[in-house]
């Protein structure tokens, strides 16, 4: 039986049931919000604890969630959120031999058998050299098929520009592979 968003709401909004709700709230999002954390983050320890972040971060600010959009529209904000001040972190604590290529070849150099394998090497490698927010926009619409709508409110930026950072995500990946696929 799959729960309802009204259901995990009320859950949530009554203090003596509010630990239920988080717990249903977790069972109902954990997979898809860590998925969208992982493609963003790539380091699945990483991931799982900006995942465990997001829920603190929502059981924690859940009087403010308005209901003027969907649960998952406001969490999948947090897990974005949460997951870019990650990889803020990192960026700054990195050296110039750990970036996010480097990270990707070592991470991946000993799974490259078969083209189709390949491809999606050079697509994960692809999609880290973007900027971050055609990165972010590429995942929500490739990997998440979220319509533009939503994703705008997840980033807050106009459909029109979410459009235009999609367009240009593609057509960098596919220059990517292009350039680097070697039969």
């Amino acid at each position: 039986m799959k729960i309802k968003d009204a259901e995990i709401i009320a859950l949530m909004q009554d203090p003596r049931t509010l630990e239920k709700g988080l717990r249903v709230l977790m069972d109902a999002y954990q997979s898809r919000l860590y998925w969208h954390i992982r493609r963003i983050i790539v380091d699945a320890d990483l991931a799982q604890d900006t995942l465990q972040e997001t829920f603190i971060k929502a059981y924690q600010n859940f009087h403010q969630f308005k209901n003027d959009s969907q649960l998952y529209t406001w969490l999948y904000r947090i897990a974005t959120n949460e997951a870019l001040q990650q990889i803020n972190k990192l960026k700054k604590m990195q050296k110039t031999d750990e970036d996010p290529e480097y990270y990707m070849q070592n991470l991946v150099a000993d799974n490259t058998e078969g083209d189709a394998e390949e491809i999606q090497i050079l697509l994960q490698k692809a999609i880290q050299s973007l900027p971050e927010k055609q990165k972010l926009v590429f995942m929500m619409r490739y990997y998440d098929d979220l319509p533009y709508e939503e994703i705008s409110k997840i980033v807050d930026m106009s459909v029109g520009t979410l459009k235009t950072n999609y367009h240009y995500a593609k057509q960098k990946i596919e220059e990517y592979i292009k350039e680097n696929y070697e039969r």
